[in-house]
Protein backbone atom coordinates (compact mmCIF):
# COMPACT_ATOMS: atom_id res chain seq x y z
CA UNK A 1 0.00 0.00 0.00
CA UNK A 2 1.29 2.89 -0.94
CA UNK A 3 1.30 6.01 1.99
CA UNK A 4 -0.75 8.42 2.50
CA UNK A 5 -1.84 11.12 5.39
CA UNK A 6 -4.91 10.63 7.72
CA UNK A 7 -5.85 14.18 5.71
CA UNK A 8 -5.22 12.69 2.20
CA UNK A 9 -7.59 9.53 3.21
CA UNK A 10 -10.34 12.60 4.75
CA UNK A 11 -10.10 14.52 1.59
CA UNK A 12 -10.43 11.44 -0.59
CA UNK A 13 -13.48 10.25 1.72
CA UNK A 14 -15.06 14.09 2.10
CA UNK A 15 -14.57 13.82 5.59
CA UNK A 16 -12.79 15.11 8.92
CA UNK A 17 -10.09 14.75 11.29
CA UNK A 18 -9.86 14.40 14.99
CA UNK A 19 -6.12 14.35 15.73
CA UNK A 20 -2.81 14.28 14.03
CA UNK A 21 -4.03 15.08 9.94
CA UNK A 22 -0.34 14.17 9.57
CA UNK A 23 -0.48 10.35 10.60
CA UNK A 24 1.13 8.47 7.90
CA UNK A 25 -1.01 5.42 6.99
CA UNK A 26 0.44 2.88 4.87
CA UNK A 27 -1.83 -0.58 5.44
CA UNK A 28 -5.18 -1.77 6.77
CA UNK A 29 -5.44 -3.32 9.72
CA UNK A 30 -8.30 -5.02 12.27
CA UNK A 31 -9.14 -2.40 15.36
CA UNK A 32 -8.76 -5.24 17.93
CA UNK A 33 -4.88 -5.40 17.25
CA UNK A 34 -3.97 -2.74 14.73
CA UNK A 35 -0.32 -2.05 13.49
CA UNK A 36 1.66 1.13 13.28
CA UNK A 37 0.00 3.05 9.95
CA UNK A 38 -2.38 0.93 10.51
CA UNK A 39 -5.94 2.37 9.10
CA UNK A 40 -8.99 0.34 10.79
CA UNK A 41 -12.71 0.89 11.11
CA UNK A 42 -15.35 1.38 13.66
CA UNK A 43 -18.32 0.12 13.12
CA UNK A 44 -20.09 -2.35 15.07
CA UNK A 45 -21.00 -0.93 18.34
CA UNK A 46 -19.93 -4.31 19.98
CA UNK A 47 -15.94 -3.63 19.02
CA UNK A 48 -16.07 0.07 20.56
CA UNK A 49 -13.67 -1.19 23.55
CA UNK A 50 -11.31 -2.09 20.84
CA UNK A 51 -10.18 1.37 20.05
CA UNK A 52 -9.26 2.45 23.44
CA UNK A 53 -6.22 -0.03 23.46
CA UNK A 54 -5.79 -0.27 19.22
CA UNK A 55 -2.11 -0.01 17.84
CA UNK A 56 -3.95 1.14 14.54
CA UNK A 57 -2.24 4.84 13.58
CA UNK A 58 -5.71 5.72 12.44
CA UNK A 59 -9.54 4.51 12.67
CA UNK A 60 -12.65 5.31 10.89
CA UNK A 61 -15.65 5.68 13.08
CA UNK A 62 -18.95 7.65 12.73
CA UNK A 63 -19.96 11.43 12.70
CA UNK A 64 -21.43 10.85 15.86
CA UNK A 65 -19.03 8.66 17.56
CA UNK A 66 -18.45 10.00 21.46
CA UNK A 67 -15.25 8.53 23.10
CA UNK A 68 -15.52 7.93 26.75
CA UNK A 69 -11.50 7.54 27.54
CA UNK A 70 -8.76 9.08 26.09
CA UNK A 71 -7.55 7.91 22.65
CA UNK A 72 -4.14 7.07 20.77
CA UNK A 73 -5.24 7.47 17.70
CA UNK A 74 -6.40 9.72 15.21
CA UNK A 75 -9.99 9.56 14.03
CA UNK A 76 -11.61 10.24 10.79
CA UNK A 77 -15.07 10.90 10.76
CA UNK A 78 -17.31 9.57 7.83
CA UNK A 79 -21.05 9.24 7.63
CA UNK A 80 -20.65 5.44 7.09
CA UNK A 81 -17.45 3.96 8.35
CA UNK A 82 -17.90 0.22 6.87
CA UNK A 83 -18.94 1.42 3.15
CA UNK A 84 -15.99 4.35 3.31
CA UNK A 85 -13.27 1.11 4.89
CA UNK A 86 -14.32 -0.95 1.67
CA UNK A 87 -14.29 2.18 -0.83
CA UNK A 88 -10.90 2.14 0.46
CA UNK A 89 -9.82 -1.21 0.09
CA UNK A 90 -11.74 -0.71 -3.38
CA UNK A 91 -9.30 2.03 -4.86
CA UNK A 92 -6.37 0.27 -2.87
CA UNK A 93 -7.24 -3.03 -5.25
CA UNK A 94 -7.31 -0.94 -8.56
CA UNK A 95 -3.93 0.08 -7.77
CA UNK A 96 -2.70 -2.99 -7.95
CA UNK A 97 -4.70 -4.07 -11.51
CA UNK A 98 -2.30 -6.33 -13.75
CA UNK A 99 -1.85 -5.86 -17.37
CA UNK A 100 -0.12 -7.09 -20.50
CA UNK A 101 -1.02 -10.85 -22.07
CA UNK A 102 0.80 -13.88 -21.45
CA UNK A 103 2.98 -15.40 -24.49
CA UNK A 104 1.08 -18.78 -22.80
CA UNK A 105 -2.12 -17.48 -23.40
CA UNK A 106 -4.25 -19.35 -26.08
CA UNK A 107 -6.14 -16.53 -28.20
CA UNK A 108 -8.54 -16.88 -30.69
CA UNK A 109 -7.41 -14.70 -33.87
CA UNK A 110 -11.00 -14.34 -34.38
CA UNK A 111 -11.38 -13.07 -30.28
CA UNK A 112 -11.39 -9.63 -30.02
CA UNK A 113 -9.52 -8.08 -27.24
CA UNK A 114 -10.12 -4.31 -25.78
CA UNK A 115 -7.51 -2.05 -24.05
CA UNK A 116 -5.83 -2.65 -20.81
CA UNK A 117 -6.29 -5.94 -20.60
CA UNK A 118 -4.58 -8.90 -18.73
CA UNK A 119 -4.59 -12.28 -19.69
CA UNK A 120 -2.69 -14.81 -17.51
CA UNK A 121 -0.45 -17.98 -18.38
CA UNK A 122 -2.04 -20.45 -20.04
CA UNK A 123 -5.74 -18.59 -20.73
CA UNK A 124 -7.58 -20.38 -23.39
CA UNK A 125 -10.13 -18.10 -25.34
CA UNK A 126 -12.27 -19.07 -27.99
CA UNK A 127 -13.46 -17.77 -31.41
CA UNK A 128 -15.89 -15.20 -31.20
CA UNK A 129 -15.13 -13.96 -27.92
CA UNK A 130 -15.44 -10.43 -27.08
CA UNK A 131 -13.73 -8.98 -24.20
CA UNK A 132 -14.12 -5.26 -22.99
CA UNK A 133 -11.45 -3.04 -21.60
CA UNK A 134 -9.36 -3.33 -18.56
CA UNK A 135 -10.38 -7.26 -17.69
CA UNK A 136 -8.48 -9.34 -15.92
CA UNK A 137 -8.37 -13.00 -16.58
CA UNK A 138 -6.25 -14.80 -14.36
CA UNK A 139 -4.16 -18.38 -15.61
CA UNK A 140 -5.97 -21.53 -16.27
CA UNK A 141 -9.10 -19.75 -17.27
CA UNK A 142 -11.15 -21.22 -20.36
CA UNK A 143 -13.98 -19.07 -22.36
CA UNK A 144 -15.81 -20.59 -25.15
CA UNK A 145 -17.15 -19.45 -28.60
CA UNK A 146 -18.86 -16.33 -28.73
CA UNK A 147 -18.69 -15.28 -24.92
CA UNK A 148 -19.28 -11.47 -24.79
CA UNK A 149 -17.63 -9.83 -21.72
CA UNK A 150 -18.17 -6.26 -20.54
CA UNK A 151 -15.38 -3.79 -18.95
CA UNK A 152 -13.53 -3.83 -15.83
CA UNK A 153 -14.71 -7.72 -14.97
CA UNK A 154 -12.00 -10.03 -13.57
CA UNK A 155 -11.79 -13.97 -13.83
CA UNK A 156 -9.63 -15.77 -11.32
CA UNK A 157 -7.77 -18.40 -11.97
CA UNK A 158 -9.50 -21.27 -13.14
CA UNK A 159 -13.01 -19.68 -13.95
CA UNK A 160 -14.67 -21.65 -16.88
CA UNK A 161 -17.48 -19.86 -19.13
CA UNK A 162 -19.16 -21.62 -21.55
CA UNK A 163 -19.99 -20.97 -25.01
CA UNK A 164 -22.88 -18.11 -25.77
CA UNK A 165 -22.79 -16.69 -22.21
CA UNK A 166 -22.92 -13.29 -22.18
CA UNK A 167 -21.12 -11.06 -18.97
CA UNK A 168 -21.54 -7.72 -17.68
CA UNK A 169 -19.46 -5.23 -16.57
CA UNK A 170 -17.35 -4.76 -13.48
CA UNK A 171 -18.17 -8.28 -12.66
CA UNK A 172 -15.40 -10.30 -10.01
CA UNK A 173 -15.96 -14.03 -10.58
CA UNK A 174 -13.63 -16.32 -8.24
CA UNK A 175 -11.77 -19.36 -8.60
CA UNK A 176 -13.38 -22.71 -10.14
CA UNK A 177 -16.58 -20.66 -10.99
CA UNK A 178 -18.39 -22.27 -13.94
CA UNK A 179 -20.67 -20.41 -15.86
CA UNK A 180 -23.02 -21.81 -18.57
CA UNK A 181 -22.30 -26.18 -17.90
CA UNK A 182 -25.49 -27.94 -19.09
CA UNK A 183 -28.87 -27.16 -17.02
CA UNK A 184 -29.68 -31.02 -15.37
CA UNK A 185 -32.36 -31.92 -18.21
CA UNK A 186 -33.53 -35.86 -19.03
CA UNK A 187 -36.48 -37.17 -20.11
CA UNK A 188 -37.92 -40.87 -18.85
CA UNK A 189 -38.37 -43.28 -20.99
CA UNK A 190 -40.60 -46.20 -20.81
CA UNK A 191 -37.04 -48.92 -20.62
CA UNK A 192 -36.49 -46.57 -17.09
CA UNK A 193 -33.32 -44.96 -18.96
CA UNK A 194 -33.10 -41.21 -19.46
CA UNK A 195 -32.72 -39.48 -22.60
CA UNK A 196 -30.97 -36.12 -22.38
CA UNK A 197 -32.73 -32.98 -23.23
CA UNK A 198 -30.18 -30.29 -25.14
CA UNK A 199 -29.44 -27.41 -23.20
CA UNK A 200 -29.69 -24.70 -26.23
CA UNK A 201 -30.01 -21.34 -24.16
CA UNK A 202 -27.22 -19.72 -22.53
CA UNK A 203 -26.51 -17.99 -19.40
CA UNK A 204 -27.14 -13.91 -18.84
CA UNK A 205 -25.07 -11.82 -15.90
CA UNK A 206 -25.41 -7.96 -15.69
CA UNK A 207 -23.36 -5.87 -14.03
CA UNK A 208 -21.83 -5.35 -10.79
CA UNK A 209 -22.36 -9.39 -10.05
CA UNK A 210 -19.75 -11.30 -7.66
CA UNK A 211 -19.68 -15.26 -8.10
CA UNK A 212 -18.02 -16.98 -5.81
CA UNK A 213 -15.56 -19.90 -5.50
CA UNK A 214 -16.73 -23.09 -6.60
CA UNK A 215 -20.34 -21.55 -7.95
CA UNK A 216 -22.07 -23.19 -10.79
CA UNK A 217 -24.93 -21.12 -12.64
CA UNK A 218 -26.46 -23.25 -15.64
CA UNK A 219 -27.61 -22.82 -18.98
CA UNK A 220 -30.95 -22.43 -20.05
CA UNK A 221 -33.02 -24.87 -21.87
CA UNK A 222 -34.18 -22.21 -23.74
CA UNK A 223 -33.80 -18.34 -23.45
CA UNK A 224 -31.38 -17.62 -20.47
CA UNK A 225 -30.61 -18.01 -16.98
CA UNK A 226 -30.60 -14.54 -15.76
CA UNK A 227 -28.67 -12.83 -12.74
CA UNK A 228 -29.44 -9.58 -12.66
CA UNK A 229 -27.35 -6.48 -11.78
CA UNK A 230 -25.81 -6.43 -8.18
CA UNK A 231 -26.29 -9.87 -7.49
CA UNK A 232 -23.64 -11.32 -4.86
CA UNK A 233 -23.16 -15.49 -4.63
CA UNK A 234 -20.94 -16.80 -2.26
CA UNK A 235 -19.14 -19.88 -2.42
CA UNK A 236 -20.42 -23.52 -3.18
CA UNK A 237 -24.21 -21.99 -5.16
CA UNK A 238 -25.74 -23.90 -7.32
CA UNK A 239 -28.12 -22.02 -9.86
CA UNK A 240 -29.76 -24.25 -12.45
CA UNK A 241 -31.03 -23.64 -15.57
CA UNK A 242 -33.83 -21.40 -16.34
CA UNK A 243 -33.63 -19.77 -13.36
CA UNK A 244 -33.90 -15.96 -12.80
CA UNK A 245 -32.00 -14.24 -9.87
CA UNK A 246 -32.76 -10.42 -8.87
CA UNK A 247 -31.26 -7.35 -8.82
CA UNK A 248 -29.12 -7.05 -5.37
CA UNK A 249 -30.50 -10.02 -4.37
CA UNK A 250 -27.59 -11.72 -2.14
CA UNK A 251 -26.96 -15.36 -1.22
CA UNK A 252 -24.39 -17.07 1.59
CA UNK A 253 -22.47 -20.06 0.82
CA UNK A 254 -23.74 -23.63 0.11
CA UNK A 255 -27.29 -22.43 -1.72
CA UNK A 256 -29.24 -23.99 -4.39
CA UNK A 257 -31.87 -23.15 -6.10
CA UNK A 258 -33.82 -25.32 -8.52
CA UNK A 259 -34.57 -25.19 -12.11
CA UNK A 260 -36.84 -22.39 -13.72
CA UNK A 261 -37.83 -20.39 -9.69
CA UNK A 262 -37.83 -17.13 -10.07
CA UNK A 263 -36.13 -14.78 -7.00
CA UNK A 264 -37.19 -11.16 -6.99
CA UNK A 265 -34.89 -7.95 -6.30
CA UNK A 266 -33.45 -7.19 -2.74
CA UNK A 267 -33.49 -10.94 -1.10
CA UNK A 268 -31.32 -12.33 0.94
CA UNK A 269 -30.81 -16.03 1.71
CA UNK A 270 -28.68 -17.32 4.62
CA UNK A 271 -26.49 -20.39 4.08
CA UNK A 272 -27.25 -23.73 2.98
CA UNK A 273 -30.78 -22.91 1.80
CA UNK A 274 -32.54 -24.96 -0.51
CA UNK A 275 -35.21 -23.65 -3.52
CA UNK A 276 -37.52 -25.93 -4.92
CA UNK A 277 -38.23 -25.44 -8.44
CA UNK A 278 -40.64 -23.63 -10.69
CA UNK A 279 -41.05 -21.57 -7.88
CA UNK A 280 -41.69 -17.46 -7.75
CA UNK A 281 -40.16 -15.79 -4.88
CA UNK A 282 -41.18 -11.66 -4.63
CA UNK A 283 -38.67 -9.07 -4.09
CA UNK A 284 -37.51 -8.10 -0.42
CA UNK A 285 -37.82 -11.53 0.59
CA UNK A 286 -35.35 -12.98 3.86
CA UNK A 287 -34.60 -16.55 4.26
CA UNK A 288 -33.05 -17.98 7.19
CA UNK A 289 -29.73 -20.31 7.30
CA UNK A 290 -30.78 -24.31 5.99
CA UNK A 291 -34.27 -23.72 5.06
CA UNK A 292 -35.91 -25.76 2.49
CA UNK A 293 -38.11 -23.00 0.28
CA UNK A 294 -40.99 -25.58 -0.87
CA UNK A 295 -43.75 -22.80 -2.06
CA UNK A 296 -43.67 -19.53 -3.43
CA UNK A 297 -43.20 -16.37 -1.34
CA UNK A 298 -44.88 -12.82 -1.80
CA UNK A 299 -42.85 -9.28 -1.36
CA UNK A 300 -41.92 -8.79 2.53
CA UNK A 301 -41.70 -12.14 3.54
CA UNK A 302 -39.39 -13.50 6.14
CA UNK A 303 -39.40 -17.28 6.24
CA UNK A 304 -37.37 -19.72 7.95
CA UNK A 305 -37.51 -23.87 8.62
CA UNK A 306 -37.60 -27.04 6.67
CA UNK A 307 -40.10 -26.57 5.03
CA UNK A 308 -39.78 -22.74 5.56
CA UNK A 309 -42.30 -20.70 6.30
CA UNK A 310 -43.00 -17.57 8.61
CA UNK A 311 -39.87 -16.66 10.73
CA UNK A 312 -41.56 -16.09 13.85
CA UNK A 313 -44.33 -18.56 13.54
CA UNK A 314 -41.62 -21.10 13.00
CA UNK A 315 -39.28 -19.76 15.71
CA UNK A 316 -42.29 -20.78 17.86
CA UNK A 317 -42.71 -24.17 16.60
CA UNK A 318 -39.00 -24.43 17.65
CA UNK A 319 -39.63 -23.64 20.75
CA UNK A 320 -42.28 -26.21 21.20
CA UNK A 321 -40.34 -28.63 19.60
CA UNK A 322 -37.47 -27.98 22.15
CA UNK A 323 -40.15 -29.26 25.16
CA UNK A 324 -41.11 -32.48 23.31
CA UNK A 325 -39.27 -35.04 25.45
CA UNK A 326 -41.14 -32.65 28.51
CA UNK A 327 -44.73 -32.75 27.13
CA UNK A 328 -44.03 -36.91 26.43
CA UNK A 329 -43.56 -37.52 29.75
CA UNK A 330 -46.47 -35.96 30.80
CA UNK A 331 -49.00 -37.15 28.49
CA UNK A 332 -47.63 -40.49 29.84
CA UNK A 333 -47.88 -39.31 33.39
CA UNK A 334 -51.71 -38.74 32.23
CA UNK A 335 -52.12 -41.80 31.12
CA UNK A 336 -51.03 -43.89 33.55
CA UNK A 337 -53.45 -41.70 35.86
CA UNK A 338 -56.34 -42.21 33.50
CA UNK A 339 -55.84 -46.18 33.33
CA UNK A 340 -55.39 -46.16 37.22
CA UNK A 341 -58.95 -43.87 37.66
CA UNK A 342 -60.46 -46.09 35.17
CA UNK A 343 -59.83 -49.61 37.40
Amino acid sequence: MMKFTAQQIADQLGARVEGNPDAILSKFSKIDAGEEEGLSFLANPAYTHYIYDTKATAVLVSDDFEPSKPLTCTLIRVKDPYLAFAQLMTFYQQQRRKSGISPFAAISDKAVIGKNVYIGDFVSISEGVVIGDNCEIYPHTFIGDNVRIGHDTILHSGVKIYHECVIGNHCTFHSGAIIGADGFGFAPQEDKQYMKIPQLGNVVIEDNVDIGANTCIDRSTMGSTIIHKGVKLCNFIQIAHNCEIGENTVMAAMCGVAGSTKIGKNCLFGGQVGVNWHLNIGDNVQVAAQSAVNNSFKSGSAVFGTPAFDAKESIKCVAVYRQLPKLLERIQELEAQVEKLSK
